[in-house]
């Protein structure tokens, strides 16, 4: 029983062996991202399978937008990770419980300001993307009752952020697979018995995601022998806060930067028609998946980085990152060859369409390539988040997106154009990203080598001996 507790319990990753602390805590953060990513896999299913693939291309066109003006609770959420995983590893409970109370606050805020500027914004921006009007409406009242039901999506993501900077991954993940459950059964119940349609894909999405943010508050509250949440701690505290936004406003940024070129790329997207809208939809819910073991092994280095950098063990870190950018490589390297191998399987889930189908697998050959080369940014990108160094990776998303994914993809488009291809071949969206990803890697390795993160902890911990000479990993 003892033994049981422990596991939903905070993890101490600054003791025991590196890549053993790191595997414990990254499996049940992959099933929570797998079970997050099913989310909106089985919103697509349902919609695919229950209304048709002109909903299926409305589900998937409103994601762009979501996800941009989604970035506050992004940010807000890095920045807590970051900040509760090195006031853990330091021990420092006064700054740890005035950390979680600021989040706190600082989301309730957030919400509101999602809750009214999201419905404003919805339609004029999917009109601006040139969304077909077959799909607009769907569209748009999907975005609008995701964002009124904002404050589930948010406080999910922060707290489950608190605990996974706690070193406790397994608590968010039974809460998330409860709600994930949740929103399948409501996703069949308002779509295939209701007949609410795309609407009632949303709908149920936003319950279940308060459901899983209620668990996390009380599994906090229950954590009194590490922090202090009480209402005392539960106000603005300005340094912290600023604190917080120094650190999650790069990523939050980085973010916007991938959703702004994503609705840009979107945009591309929705000139070559409905098929094609259709098939990025299940290329991007497959591509989902592939990329979870390389999300949890970032968020993984993310805290174990954190932790160790609080107790001013710089060594753990190099060893923990060789580990864990290997054991990254390799996973990523098992999924590219399952995709190039059971691909139609993959995408018969989604459509029974053979053209769809077809086209869906093709476009998802070019991507496979790029998996390892994600591994590696993710991996390096976590360790210098978890040292506090959010700068850097915000810079290699810009330029690699920015600067090179959105003209490459509009380039390759000009340059294909023919009688059959009037705006250009669809494959130029999916080789621009592929170009992107293995540049990342490139920078991210060139920019962890020179060694800069190492002087950017929030609590001081890694800047006692600046003489001191560290080994590169």
């Amino acid at each position: 029983m003892a033994k049981l507790q422990s596991l939903f319990a905070a993890n101490d990753m600054t003791k025991g062996t590196p890549w053993k602390g790191i595997v414990q805590f990254t499996i049940p953060l992959l099933l929570g991202n797998i079970a997050q990513q099913f989310y909106n896999t089985a919103d697509s299913i349902i919609v695919g399978r229950y209304i048709g693939d002109n909903a299926l291309a409305a589900v998937g066109s409103a994601g762009p937008i979501l996800n941009l003006l989604l970035v506050l609770f992004v940010g807000i959420a890095v920045g807590a990770g970051i900040m509760v995983s090195q006031y853990f590893g330091a021990k420092d409970r006064e700054q740890l419980s005035k950390t979680i109370g600021t989040c706190i606050v600082l989301t309730a805020f957030t919400s509101v300001i999602i809750m009214v500027v999201g419905p404003m914004v919805s339609r004029p921006l999917l009109e601006l993307l040139n969304t077909p009007a077959s799909i607009i409406d769907w569209c748009t009242d999907y975005l609008n009752i995701f964002f009124l039901g904002a404050a589930g999506f948010s406080y999910y993501n922060i707290l489950a952020g608190v605990l996974r900077g706690l070193g406790d991954s397994i608590s968010a993940l039974v809460y998330l697979l409860i709600a994930t459950i949740l929103n399948v059964i409501l996703d069949i119940i308002f779509v295939a018995v209701f007949d609410m349609g795309v609407p009632g894909v949303a709908l149920a999405t936003i319950i279940a995601q308060a459901v899983s943010a209620v668990f996390c508050l009380l599994k906090l509250l229950k954590m009194k022998d590490i922090f202090d949440l009480n209402w005392s701690m539960l106000k603005i505290n300005r340094e912290l806060s600023l604190q917080i936004i120094k650190l999650g406003l790069p990523s939050g940024l980085t973010q916007a930067i991938f959703s702004m070129a994503m609705i840009v790329v979107q945009s591309l997207t929705n000139s070559f028609g409905e098929l094609v809208i259709a098939a990025n939809v299940i290329i991007m819910r497959v591509d989902g998946f592939a990329m979870m073991p390389n999300f949890s092994f970032g968020n993984a280095m993310t805290t174990f980085t954190g932790q160790n950098i609080g107790a001013k063990r710089i060594d753990r870190v190099q060893e923990g990152t060789r580990d864990g950018v290997k054991m990254a490589v390799g996973v990523s390297a098992v999924i590219t060859l399952l995709l190039l191998l059971f691909g139609h399987h993959l995408m018969r889930v989604f459509t029974t369409t053979p053209e769809l189908v077809d086209f869906s697998v093709r476009m998802l050959r070019i991507l496979a390539l790029g998996y390892v080369a994600v591994a590696v940014t993710q991996s390096l990108s976590g360790v210098m988040r978890g040292a506090g160094d959010t700068m850097t990776p915000m810079w290699i998303s810009l330029i690699t997106t920015v600067g090179l994914r959105v003209p490459i993809a509009y380039g390759l488009a000009y340059l294909t154009r023919s009688e059959l291809y009037p705006t250009g071949r669809p494959e130029s969206v999916f080789i621009s990203l592929l170009v992107s990803w293995t540049l990342g890697a490139i920078l991210s390795y060139a920019f962890f080598k020179k060694g800069a993160w190492k002087t950017k902890s929030v609590t001081g911990s890694n800047k006692q001996e600046k003489s001191q000479e560290v080994p590169s990993a």
